[in-house]
Parts: C-alpha cells; sequence; structure tokens
C-alpha cells in the first residue's frame, strides 16, 4: 500500500514512525515532511496547504490513502479536493472540520448534541476564558483571572481574527481523548495530558504544547469508553445528521471538574505534542484502522494497546513563543536515541548534512518504560545529550503523574 503523509511537524514524524512500522505498508511519501520522516520515506516539497499540489503528487504516486496531519489544510477543504478525485482520505470535510476552525460552531455542534461544555458569557469580566473564534495554531486560548490578563488578552485573540468567544472559567484537570471515527462510529485511543504554558509550573504565555504523557492516572480504558460514548459519539451522530459525517481524528479537550467533564474545545485532527506520547504505546496496526475508517467502517478494527508508559518532552528555540530560531546547528540526537529515547522532528531542516533548526518547537523527545515516572526519566536523560544554542524545554512535564 502506497501512503502519502501530509504535514512537516513532530505529529506526522510520529505518525510516520507507527505507519512505517505496517506490515501493509510498502511506499511511504510525505508533503513537505521533515528530516526525521526522510530517514522513513520519501518527502516532496509540497506545502500542506497547497490542495491542487497535494492531488497532483497523490495522481502521480498513485496513492492507496492520503493521510492530512494538520488542522489548516483540513480546514481550508484539502480532504474534499482529494476525495472528489477518487482517493481515500484519513481526514475530515471542510465542513466537518469548523468543529475545530470555529469555536463558534462547535459550540452550535456541542449544544445540539447535548455535550456538557464550558458555558458562554456575554461580557468579557474576568474570570473568564478568551478564545480566537479561528485556527491559532493552539495559541489562541486565553485564561485571564484578573482585568490586566484580560486587557492584554483581548489585545491578543484579535491578532487571530476579529471574532472571539468568551466563557467561564473551569477548574480542573485538562485531559485530551482522542477518538478514531468512520463517520458513525467512533473508536477510543488512550487519554493522554499535555502541558501548554512555556515555562515550568504552568508559567507564561500558552504554546502549541511543551509536552505530553499518557497514561493519565485514574483514566483507564473503562473510563476513556464512557467519555467516547457521552460526548464524541453524540457529536459525531449530529455532524452526520448535518449532512458532514466526521472521517478522520476528532479531539476533545476536556476538564474534569467537581461537576464532571465539560468539553473546552473539539479538534479536528490529532494533537501535537500528544500523539508523540500516543503511538509508541499503540500495539496494533494504524494504518489498517487509518483505512478502516477512510472507508467508512471501524466495526472490525481493535487497536491493542500497551501497558508502558510513555513521556515526550519539547524542545523548543529560546525565543519560542515569540519567534522561532533558524539555521542554528543541532547536535546529540543520535546518542538520545541511542539512550533509548524516541527523537521526532519538529522543526528541523537539513543545511548539507548538517541538520539545522527551523521552527519553534524544533524536537520532541519521547521516554518510554514501564511507568509514567521512568519514561519521564529516560526522557530527560535523553534531552540532556541534545544542544543547539539558546535551546528551552520544561523540566517539569508530567512531575506529578505516577502511574
Amino acid at each position: 500500500m502506497k501512503v502519502l503523509l501530509v504535514g512537516s511537524g513532530g505529529r506526522e514524524h510520529a505518525l510516520a514512525w507507527k505507519l512505517s512500522q505496517a506490515p501493509s505498508l510498502d511506499e511511504l511519501h510525505a508533503a513537505p515532511g521533515n528530516p526525521g520522516i526522510a530517514a522513513l520515506g520519501r518527502c516532496h516539497p509540497v506545502r500542506a496547504e497547497d490542495g491542487e499540489g497535494l492531488l497532483d503528487l497523490a495522481s502521480s504516486l498513485e496513492a492507496d490513502l492520503v493521510v492530512v496531519g494538520p488542522e489548516a489544510p483540513l480546514v481550508a477543504g484539502v480532504a474534499d479536493e482529494l476525495r472528489h478525485l477518487g482517493l481515500a482520505v484519513f481526514g475530515p470535510s471542510a465542513a466537518a472540520a469548523r468543529i475545530e476552525g470555529s469555536k463558534s460552531f462547535a459550540k452550535d455542534v456541542m449544544r445540539a448534541a447535548g455535550v456538557p461544555v464550558a458555558e458562554p458569557l456575554s461580557v468579557a469580566r474576568p474570570p473568564c476564558v478568551i478564545k480566537a473564534d479561528g485556527l491559532a495554531a493552539g495559541k489562541g486560548v486565553f485564561v485571564c483571572r484578573d482585568q490586566h490578563e484580560l486587557d492584554e488578552a483581548l489585545h491578543a485573540a484579535t491578532a487571530f481574527g476579529d471574532a472571539i468567544v468568551i466563557e467561564e472559567l473551569l477548574e480542573g484537570e485538562e485531559v485530551s481523548v482522542f477518538a478514531l471515527c468512520d463517520g458513525a462510529r467512533a473508536l477510543p485511543l488512550p487519554a493522554l495530558q499535555d502541558f501548554k504554558r512555556i515555562g515550568d509550573g504552568d508559567q507564561g504565555p500558552n504554546t502549541g504544547g511543551m509536552g505530553s504523557y499518557s497514561p493519565v492516572p485514574g483514566l483507564g480504558a473503562a473510563e476513556v469508553e464512557e467519555f467516547v460514548e457521552t460526548i464524541h459519539q453524540p457529536v459525531l451522530d449530529e455532524l452526520a445528521s448535518r449532512g458532514t459525517p466526521f472521517v478522520g481524528l476528532l479531539f476533545a479537550g476536556m476538564m474534569l471538574t467537581e461537576d464532571g467533564p465539560r468539553v473546552l474545545e473539539f479538534n479536528c485532527r490529532f494533537g501535537d505534542p500528544e500523539t508523540q506520547s500516543l503511538v509508541p504505546r499503540l500495539e496494533g496496526d494504524l494504518l489498517e484502522a487509518f483505512v478502516a475508517a477512510a472507508r467508512g467502517d471501524l466495526s472490525s478494527v481493535d487497536i491493542a494497546v500497551s501497558e508502558a508508559a510513555a513521556v515526550t518532552v519539547v524542545i523548543a528555540a529560546g525565543r519560542y513563543p515569540a519567534a522561532g530560531d533558524v539555521g542554528s546547528p543541532i547536535d546529540g540526537i543520535a546518542d538520545a536515541e541511542e539512550a533509548g529515547a524516541l527523537v521526532f522532528h519538529a522543526g528541523t531542516a537539513l543545511n548539507g548534512d548538517q541538520l539545522v533548526t527551523n521552527g519553534g518547537r524544533i524536537l520532541n523527545v519521547t521516554g518510554v518504560s514501564a511507568s509514567v515516572p521512568a519514561a519521564r526519566e529516560r526522557a530527560y536523560e535523553a534531552c540532556e545529550l541534545i544542544s543547539f544554542p539558546g535551546m528551552r524545554y520544561r523540566r517539569d512535564i508530567a512531575a506529578v503523574a505516577h502511574v
């Protein structure tokens, strides 16, 4: 089977790593990919948002399946263009991807589906949460506990567009719950927790994500299955009833409050960096599952999950999230891998034979072991072996998890 993977980040490298292990895979291609993915398959210089370019590439490759990683091309309708050509695609249509592309649309769907959500507020007054209505690469959510934070949030949110959503501020533990969807069915995957703020102790501005881990204490298979039955499935049913069935990965970001779970947001794709802690725990054939979802029938798919734990630490540029870094030489990846870690490329490029920085979040280092503390230790030991000028990473990823 020939597979075309769309995207260039750490999430896509992790997916490529897992897909490359599938028995049915003959060729793995990526557009545009990155140096890490290039070690697993062939990369092509086509941007993820270039629908026409992807159409031409998929046709020339005679791809059997296209897997779209990032949200921007999905919201822009790249999956629709590919399907019009008769290609099998893992990723929702533009109409279904609005569940992430528009916070107000997502609220409307969740209310119609009877899913518990953070309540909207008509006036921006602390404490509250301000959200950019459209796509913001994980950086469009602002928690406002006082007037100063609110003033800053209102100013920052305008950078993503004029429309904002104001919500009540919920307290509790935040978790990510993924489900593979075929338009009608939802297949649960293990729960994860990510760390959005740049600094230790959840200080500083939001980022695309600075780390993740799985499993989450107290959220085993039974608990996750209940979440998917009461949250993902009603939303899946509502989207189908509107004539926009969701095929792909439906990702619910939830707050576990004293009054039960509340959905903070839905995303239309795998999380990043959650995926980097998820795929090492999956023992089943992920390619087989993607193909089944794309064909509209997950009924016979069962993905086994390892008892092992995984912890991912994001290594970022020194000025991230305000700015990235380009062209700084990166050393020590081979040493980190020899120490037993998985290293997924997120913002890298090649300058001749030298691997260099090319973005904000540069590398994702994942440790896998029998427990979260052991996996955490492995990840951080590997991080110490990697170096580039100005690199930074949080030191407290999964520090309070004991599984």
